[in-house]
């Protein structure tokens, strides 16, 4: 899913550079190094955000948690 939002939203600011070519000072409208440094800032923060409940939840005895419900 993240693979999926990400490339979404490199297109979507493609597309937005065209709009936003004034307000962007230093950065060229298709500048690679910024598209891929935010993508993989993105696709770490996705991982990060997966990777602790799902340690957490590895950390909880099945039985326990299944007679919770």
């Amino acid at each position: 899913m993240t693979l999926i939002g990400v490339g979404i939203g490199l297109v979507g600011a493609y597309v937005a550079t065209q709009v936003m070519a004034s307000l962007l000072f230093g950065v060229g409208t298709h500048d690679p190094l910024t598209f891929g440094g935010i993508s993989l800032l993105l696709g770490a923060v996705a991982l990060v955000a997966s990777f602790i409940p799902a340690r957490r939840a590895t950390r909880v005895d099945p039985m326990i948690a299944l007679r919770y419900e």
